[in-house]
């Protein structure tokens, strides 16, 4: 099984399943979150499948779904317009992700410490969300791919605890 397989099939069946399908087929998550820092949206077509999938019935109307489907893409501004507008720890702890990703890692730290002690550290063995930060930060060039498949967990685990427990 894939990666993007075994993804889909945490979804389970069912209409969530099928509004993210075409999103994880355009954008396979061995390839996804391969940036540590942004330069471009991740292309086209991904964006339609997210544009797509968020006017679902099964996904329409969730801020947060929507804003992390447009992290996984790459579209920061999209995320961060929607991740600014959810006063959550998870909105915050997304809002923090982004700047993370855009490399502004002062404001990063700055909603990691607004988000408090969000469900998902727990779930990512031995995580510190401030010390990934620093870690993104110190590595601008090199071997990243530690990191990459550590943003890739993290985003996959904080999606998952949206999907079932909203933007808490």
């Amino acid at each position: 099984m894939n990666e993007r397989e075994s993804w889909l099939t945490a979804l389970g069946e069912g209409e969530i399943h099928a509004a993210l399908a075409p999103v994880f087929a355009a954008l396979p998550p061995e390839i996804a979150l391969e940036a540590l820092v942004v330069h471009r949206p991740a292309g086209a077509a991904a964006s339609k499948a997210v544009e797509a999938a968020i006017l679902t019935p099964a996904l329409k109307g969730n801020t947060a779904v929507a804003s992390a489907l447009w992290l996984y893409v790459d579209e920061l501004d999209l995320s961060h317009t929607l991740s600014q507008a959810l006063h959550s720890p998870t909105g915050s702890y997304l809002h923090g992700i982004m700047h993370r990703r855009e490399g502004d890692f002062g404001n990063s730290l700055y909603w990691m410490s607004q988000t408090g002690s969000h469900p998902v550290w727990g779930q990512i063995p031995n995580f510190n969300p401030r010390g990934f930060i620093r870690a993104v930060e110190a590595r601008s060039s090199g071997d990243n791919d530690d990191l990459v498949a550590l943003q890739r967990m993290e985003w996959n685990t904080l999606f998952h605890h949206i999907l079932r427990y909203g933007a808490q």
